[in-house]
């Protein structure tokens, strides 16, 4: 009977086998995984020192850091910078086709959002933004938000929104740290009538990756809204730059029957 392939591994053969060629940081990350679902590590804790884990597993902080890193990846934790790792609490569960605030829909999940107004100003919008929201000429004033959101003790998302002057022309005196969506409504009676939506994954930069505490040369999940108002125009662009890690996108559909 011919022999099977080198390196072919047949069901009759031992598990350890497997195991033997694993490398170090594989097996380290598999036992936190186990340590967290038999709740040796309960939920929102924090980790202990990367010494401390690093004598556990016998290993150097290099091969540590690989393990969780790919557990970072997975969600099941996160890095707080200076402070240490802790566990993940669970992903915000989010629709981003309905026209939710971010503090409305993150309280109803029974979590403390905060916004933060990083950066506001009053420019022009250029090109590219123009010609993304179809203005009538580059020189068009808009203004410019960046505002980094936090769920409980956490950020997980940056967030820049682009709103033409004209369509709220106080805005800069408005609080910014609170729900742009009920400002709008309530300050200037403005609602969106409709929107488009781009998914895809966008790489952090340095800073990004910062003001998030997150791995730098890690990907967001980013989502491009482009908004429109009453009389159908473009009136707001809004670029998310979300932690992965901190969110699951859920979408409500109703199918309809063939009539």
């Amino acid at each position: 009977m011919n022999s099977p392939p080198s390196g072919f591994i047949c069901e009759s053969q031992p598990d350890i086998q497997v195991r033997a060629i694993q490398p170090h940081y594989l097996r380290i990350r598999d036992q936190l995984v186990s340590d967290l679902a038999q709740g040796v590590l309960p939920g929102e804790s924090q980790l202990p020192p990367e010494r401390e884990m690093a004598e556990r597993f016998g290993c150097t902080r290099v091969t540590l850091r690989q393990a969780l890193q790919l557990l970072e990846t997975d969600g099941l934790i996160y890095r707080q910078n200076r402070r240490g790792w802790y566990v993940s609490p669970p992903r915000i569960r989010y629709d981003p086709t309905r026209i939710t605030g971010f503090m409305d829909y993150v309280r109803a999940q029974g979590r403390v959002p905060r916004t933060e107004c990083l950066h506001a100003e009053l420019r022009s919008a250029g090109a590219w933004l123009a010609k993304r929201m179809g203005l009538d000429h580059p020189e068009e004033p808009v203004f410019y938000l960046l505002r980094r959101r936090w769920v409980d003790q956490r950020p997980v998302l940056l967030e820049r929104n682009y709103l033409r002057a004209s369509w709220c022309p106080q805005l800069l005196s408005a609080d910014l740290d609170g729900s742009l969506t009920s400002q709008l409504r309530e300050r200037f009676g403005r609602v969106q009538s409709r929107c488009e939506l781009l998914m895809r994954p966008e790489p952090l930069d340095e800073q990004q990756a910062e003001l998030l505490q997150y791995s730098s040369a890690s990907s967001s999940f980013c989502i491009e809204r482009l908004c429109y108002g009453e009389q159908g125009q473009a009136v707001e662009f809004d670029q998310e730059f979300w932690r992965p890690d901190a969110l699951a996108v859920v979408v409500a559909t109703q199918y309809q029957e063939d009539g």
